[in-house]
């Protein structure tokens, strides 16, 4: 099985005065194409800075991410854009759509973003419109959705470049419990049957367990790496 994702001795240090407060304390771990990752850990335990480090949109103070055998921050900033918009999907906590557009025009970012044209992009549209059963909403705006109406926008949206990667920070933290589990069982359908590798940062046991693997995050360290049954 492919690698995607390796993290090699990562530290992130902030400087706040004249402080050194260490958030991550030689991070190391690895993960494969098609798994579906957990990464749980109490508040200020770096999990969310791990998440963005991996997605290029932080930097370590020391040590690599590799995305596909590539050191991530090696890479030019027009590359590592390109990177994030082609490899890798994000998916967070309060949605970001704009809300303005409706939702294909929202779906649509990426892809405009990357220079595409709209009109290339139809059956594609309507394949990730499908996969989060979105199809008849597509003239919507967000306020006329759902709070899990609008995360499952995010993820079209997230799926639009068709990235091999989906990073997702606390994808139900504004959710309903039940809003919240129909999101986590969309997730596991994208992870199975479309083999998209999936990592997310939970505060929640339950979300945890729809994935593949729990890696737990305490004081800047990986304290326990667990498979999930």
């Amino acid at each position: 099985m492919n690698i995607d994702i390796v993290v090699k001795d990562v530290h992130k240090h902030f400087g706040i005065g004249d402080v050194k407060v260490e958030v991550l304390k030689g991070i190391d771990m690895k993960i494969k194409k098609g798994e579906f990752i957990s990464i749980m850990g109490p508040s200020g335990s770096g999990k969310s800075t791990l998440l963005y480090l991996i997605g290029g949109l932080d930097q370590p103070t020391e040590g690599n991410v590799f995305i596909k055998e590539q050191d991530i921050h090696q890479l030019s900033d027009k590359q590592e854009s390109e990177m994030r918009r082609r490899d890798i999907g994000f998916v967070f906590q309060f949605y970001n759509l704009v809300p303005n557009f409706n939702v294909e025009e929202n779906v649509m970012l990426p892809v405009l973003l990357d220079g595409g044209k709209k009109k290339n992009y139809k059956d594609k549209l309507e394949e990730v419109l499908g996969i989060v059963e979105l199809g008849d909403r597509k003239k919507h705006t967000p306020r006329e959705l759902s709070g899990g109406q609008q995360q499952r926008v995010a993820i079209a949206r997230a799926l639009m470049n068709d990235p091999d990667i989906i990073l997702a920070d606390e994808p139900i933290g504004n959710l309903d419990s039940h809003s919240g589990t129909n999101i986590m069982e969309l997730f596991q359908k994208i992870n199975k049957e479309h083999n998209k590798t999936i990592v997310q940062v939970t505060h929640s046991h339950r979300a945890a367990l729809y994935g593949s693997r729990i890696i737990n995050i305490k004081d800047g360290v990986i304290f326990k790496d667990e498979k999930v049954n």
